[in-house]
């Protein structure tokens, strides 16, 4: 998965489920389990509305060099914890998973759902909230890692195991005893499905299409992206039994799946850069669990085939998870999640997409700062918008933090190029005045 299983304690005292969702498990239905009005808030124009300024009250301030008009998305009332969210192409609609709160006296789902939204927006195209929340996937299957085709907003990928996965997968990546993991059902397949007509019709009479395999076969194959010009899927596959997480490459044209990364060490959460000619990662490569940010350049034939790997960078190499790196618009630079400042406190960072440099003139700036989890992060694509996943909401009964939930803000590219450029300028003359210092004749 590219979302991280943020374990949080489970609440079940406010129900937002249909009656008839108990009586449709295990029958392999699409059903929408959150027909609500929009969720929506006014940002205010000089300050980010904080809904928990007890657990921390300054990230606004911290923050306001990259990130303002900061907003939450979903709401802890609908779902107990929810992440790992992407836009549309063009920007009208987004796609996550979540756990939905259970009604009274219900157990919380053991997995994942994955649900599309609208997005809403003012007048003057700012971002106010989503509508239309819809659940896409089956009930009580496990499902991960959603995707738009670049060209059709309702046309929609993501791993699903279809059904309740039947627990014969080997365990999946975690770090010593932390919460942090991830699962890698065998039975887990890239499927599509087709939403019409609007994803704001309700319920089982909104007519979308069932979720179907792109292809199938035995072993973990998920964490799909569509390139540019929707001919590959970039992916992860594990073979049956396998820990070892490989990428590969599905050329529509022709149905064929080409490897592309077979080192040691789980590779994993890819994505194509924007120009389609490049693809980013992660990878636990030193098999040390703390996974580390790659690039590689792709090859091509002459007929536009993807062929394997021209070139593989590594853009961090230290002691500290660095993972589900996503290219700015622009492909210049990556933000990706990191535990610099603690495992309890991962942070977003900025890093150079290039890999021109080398790793120590290769500054990684921060652009969060709060208290908790915040990662996962993506861009809206006229790049004005950066969402995330984050726990800096309002507290539940029996939680000692914020559950995570969605989060969007405006974000200043520009000024992250100015302020990156800066940081690297510092980076090569501190390293240039210490090579003096250090200098023997």
């Amino acid at each position: 998965m590219r979302f991280v299983d943020l374990v949080s304690p489970m609440n079940t005292s406010v129900s937002h489920l249909t009656d008839r969702a108990p009586a449709l498990l295990g029958m392999g239905v699409v059903v929408s389990l959150i027909c609500s009005a929009a969720i929506a808030k006014e940002p205010s124009a000089s300050a980010s509305v904080n809904p928990n300024p007890e657990w921390d009250a300054k990230w606004a301030h911290n923050e306001r060099g990259f990130l303002k008009n900061h907003l939450q998305l979903t709401s802890e009332d609908q779902f107990i914890k929810a992440g790992e969210s992407y836009f549309s192409h063009d920007g009208t609609r987004i796609i996550f998973q979540g756990i939905p709160v259970p009604a009274k006296g219900d157990e919380p789902l053991e997995h994942y759902l994955m649900y599309v939204c609208d997005v809403v927006r003012d007048d003057s195209g700012a971002i106010t909230g989503i509508e239309h929340i819809t659940n896409v996937s089956n009930w009580g299957s496990s499902n991960t890692c959603g995707w738009f085709h670049p060209d059709d907003s309702s046309r929609i990928m993501f791993g699903s195991t279809l059904v309740a996965p039947g627990g014969n997968d080997v365990a999946g990546y975690q770090r010593d005893s932390s919460k942090y993991s991830w699962q890698f059902p065998r039975e887990m397949d890239i499927v599509e499905m087709t939403l019409t007509p609007a994803v704001g019709t309700c319920c089982a009479e909104m007519g979308i299409s069932e979720p179907t395999p792109i292809w199938e076969r035995d072993g973990y194959d998920a964490e799909g992206s569509w390139s540019p010009d929707g001919r590959f899927i970039l992916y992860t596959r594990l073979e049956p039994g396998s820990t070892d997480g490989d990428l590969w490459i599905y050329d529509s044209t022709d149905e064929s799946h080409t490897e592309l990364i077979a080192e040691p060490g789980y590779d994993g959460g890819p994505f194509f850069s924007p120009d389609g000619k490049s693809i980013c990662y992660r990878s636990d490569r030193r098999n040390d669990k703390m996974l580390q940010v790659f690039v590689s350049e792709l090859a091509f034939d002459d007929s536009g085939k993807v062929t394997g790997i021209k070139r593989e960078i590594q853009i961090t190499d230290n002691q500290h998870v660095n993972w589900c790196p996503f290219y700015t618009p622009d492909g210049k630079y990556l933000f990706y999640a990191t535990s610099e400042q603690s495992h309890g406190n991962y942070e977003v960072y900025c890093v150079d997409a290039s890999g021109d440099y080398p790793l120590d003139e290769t500054p990684r700036m921060r652009v969060t700062n709060a208290r908790g989890f915040d990662g996962l992060p993506v861009f809206s694509p006229d790049g004005k918008t950066m969402m995330w996943t984050g726990q800096r909401g309002k507290f539940v009964d029996g939680m000692d933090k914020p559950s995570s939930q969605l989060w969007i803000a405006d974000v200043d590219l520009r000024r992250v190029d100015r302020a990156y450029k800066s940081l690297r300028e510092d980076l090569i003359n501190e390293k240039a005045d210490a090579d003096f210092e250090n200098y023997t004749p």
